[in-house]
């Protein structure tokens, strides 16, 4: 089998499309994947003679497919019935009749003497612990006993507003366990967006701490509560995780943390659900209203994280993994899914960047991180200043160095081989917070070419189509998926006939998912990933709908109206400008752009405060009142204004060429940017 290529990469001629890593003989022998391909022969399953042979049978043929991880993973379920009632989207039927639960195929690895999870901070907080798989066992026992005793289970919503720390794991377990749906913010998230979100869930219980530490600050949260607890009438218990406050007492009606999860009580056997059960619920960014909450079943993410993780990510019992990350984004939720496969999870509270731009490679060797996970932007932002974390840290563990959230640029595979390390791949993926996992990434059995993901995930049926469902290759298109994956979404939270959920994926082309991004997928089966179709905001892999910035940026009395664009740029950064019509009589001076950005970084996060504002005479709409979003981007990225919008669709079409004009002096004034 031809499944990779050894090559001597002579690092400063990479370009784009060249081949940046490739995997020897003893990396593909090892490979998780190869042993999966030998047991599918060994089992008379299939006999596949590479990796598109394997993908092709993987997308063809679901049912054995899908039934195939079930195996091969060990995991368990009780009941009978088929792989897939039907292949029909929406709403493809998986495993009926089974049952199981998320939190058995963890605790599965609790006779492992490595540590479960390993959880640190920045400097001045509570410094580096361990919580070995007996305690993570033992914790989880204890929550969930402490939330049966309540009356928590099937049927009920619980939920943190927490950093990435050990007990936001250990809470998502425990609720899993009982039967219960778990769903989360990370604390830069103010609390009204909270409320937006999590409020949705009508939640019994509220886990949070009392506060966060990111760039050498102390975020107290202790003081949101009152909002979190008004915005969320229908909760009845409130748990209370110190973090900043060493052991002061907790606000009266609420518990502490470690009385929860003091002593163990009977054992715990986590309940057998259905396969859709509820296992979370994540949210869309809230571009046009609401934010949607995305149901994602128990053994839909037990399959499709063991699939991506081992075979793709090739994470197994022997790892440590760091993906820095937010509760409130849906990598976090692929962090803890590293417990299935027996791996050590990494869960940092603070900046990569703090105390110095480096700390997230000094935190990578101080804990032997094999794989690591991050965003382009932060490995871009390490290459201009400097860095060579491969010479200034003992990385000799690093193994694979993945990223998402963005695009990431060429240049990146050069400095990460001459930076990091020759032998370290980067590892980009292509996913969505929509189907709790990635649809194209890395194969660790075939070479990275600069630019390019090495191909669609195994069980992903990956197509480019134009706007008349014709199949593209070598050109750009819309991500279709033509098959349904058991992750795919169970359905919207309070979209009782699906009318919403067919609105936003099959409206385009019936029956087949349409994702939002626009894609090229070459010939040799490669993808590239050219940014949002639609208008989501996407700075550093941290999802935000334009909705939350309109709301608090609108109400200011100087703005008349608003329009904020996220624009991925030719040379893989990301510039978001905020566009502002004003009110009669207003100017846009030093003051009022302070203010702008106050009211986006208090209201809705620090993460989206604008890289620039200006001022526009008008925002341009739709004949029915839409704003122009992804027109304008269109624009700003050096689109011609004919190619992104009909005159006649618009309400002022002249508005157009003022935001053509702005790109153009831009591009001609920006090396930077107008590359």
């Amino acid at each position: 089998m031809d499944f990779g290529m050894d090559a001597t990469v002579e690092v400063s001629s990479i370009g784009p499309g060249d081949i940046a890593w490739s995997p020897s003989a003893e990396r593909i022998a090892d490979a998780r994947i190869s042993d999966f391909i030998d047991w599918l022969q060994a089992t008379g399953r299939f006999e596949a003679t590479s990796y598109q042979s394997l993908w092709d049978w993987s997308v063809t043929s679901p049912e054995e497919f899908w039934a195939s991880m079930k195996d091969y993973f060990g995991v368990t379920m009780t009941g009978v019935g088929p792989v897939l009632a039907t292949r029909e989207m929406p709403f493809a039927h998986w495993f009926p009749g089974r049952r199981l639960n998320y939190v058995d195929m963890v605790l599965s690895h609790a006779q492992s003497s490595r540590p479960a999870i390993i959880d640190d901070s920045e400097p001045g907080g509570p410094g580096p612990r361990t919580v070995s798989w007996t305690e993570l066992a033992r914790q989880v026992t204890a929550l969930a006993n402490w939330l049966r005793a309540r009356g928590v289970g099937e049927g009920d919503c619980v939920v943190g507003y927490l950093p990435n720390i050990a007990e936001a794991v250990i809470a998502f377990l425990a609720t899993a366990s009982v039967g219960a749906t778990w769903s989360c913010c990370g604390q830069d998230y103010q609390p009204e967006a909270v409320v937006d979100r999590l409020g949705q869930l009508a939640p019994v219980v509220l886990v949070t701490a009392d506060g966060y530490r990111f760039g050498g600050r102390e975020v107290d949260r202790l003081a949101a509560l009152p909002a979190l607890q008004a915005g969320m009438p229908t909760l009845r218990q409130v748990l209370v995780v110190d973090r900043l406050h060493s052991g002061t007492s907790v606000p009266a009606g609420t518990t502490p943390w470690v009385e929860a999860v003091t002593g163990g009580g009977p054992a715990m056997t986590p309940a057998h659900v259905r396969f859709d059960h509820p296992l979370w619920v994540l949210f869309s960014s809230g571009t046009t209203g609401k934010p949607k909450g995305f149901v994602h079943g128990h053994g839909g993410v037990v399959l499709e994280h063991l699939k991506a993780l081992a075979l793709h990510l090739d994470l197994g019992p022997s790892d440590t993994y760091l993906w820095y990350t937010s509760p409130s984004w849906m990598v976090w939720n692929s962090l803890v899914s590293g417990l299935l496969v027996g791996a050590t999870i990494v869960c940092y509270d603070g900046s990569p960047s703090y105390p110095t731009d480096d700390a997230l490679w000094a935190l990578t060797a101080r804990h032997e991180v094999t794989v690591l996970g991050t965003s382009p932007a932060y490995l871009q932002a390490c290459a201009r200043a400097g860095r060579s974390p491969g010479t200034d840290h003992d990385l000799s563990r690093l193994r694979t160095i993945g990223a998402t959230g963005s695009v990431v640029a060429p240049e990146l595979h050069s400095w990460v081989a001459d930076h990091v390390g020759r032998d370290v791949p980067l590892a980009s993926v292509t996913g969505g917070t929509d189907v709790a996992s990635g649809f194209a990434g890395f194969v660790p059995i075939l070479p990275v070419r600069a630019g390019e993901i090495s191909a669609p995930y195994l069980g992903v049926a990956l197509d480019s189509w134009d706007a008349d469902g014709r199949s593209l290759r070598d050109a750009v298109g819309e991500l279709v998926v033509t098959q349904p994956m058991p992750s795919m979404p169970t359905r919207f939270w309070n979209d009782g006939d699906g009318a919403r959920y067919r609105e936003t994926y099959f409206e385009s082309y019936p029956g087949v998912w349409r994702h939002g991004d626009w894609v090229t997928i070459t010939e040799r089966n490669t993808v590239i990933v050219h940014g949002r179709s639609d208008s989501t905001l996407n700075r550093n892999g941290i999802r935000f709908g334009t909705a939350d910035i309109y709301r608090v940026v609108e109400e200011l009395p100087e703005v008349e109206e608003a329009l904020v664009i996220g624009a991925e740029q030719q040379n893989g950064e990301y510039w978001m400008p905020l566009f502002v019509a004003l009110s009669d009589h207003a100017e846009l001076d030093d003051a009022l752009r302070g203010r702008i950005a106050g009211r986006i970084r208090e209201a809705v996060s620090p993460r989206v405060v604008p890289d620039d504002v200006i001022v526009v005479r008008a925002i341009p709409h739709t004949r029915t009142g839409k704003k122009l979003e992804v027109p304008v981007k269109r624009i700003l990225q050096g689109n011609d204004v004919s190619a992104v919008a009909e005159a006649r669709s618009i309400d002022d079409p002249s508005l157009l060429e003022t935001f053509a004009r702005y790109a153009a002096t831009r591009a001609a004034n920006s090396p930077v940017h107008g590359a």
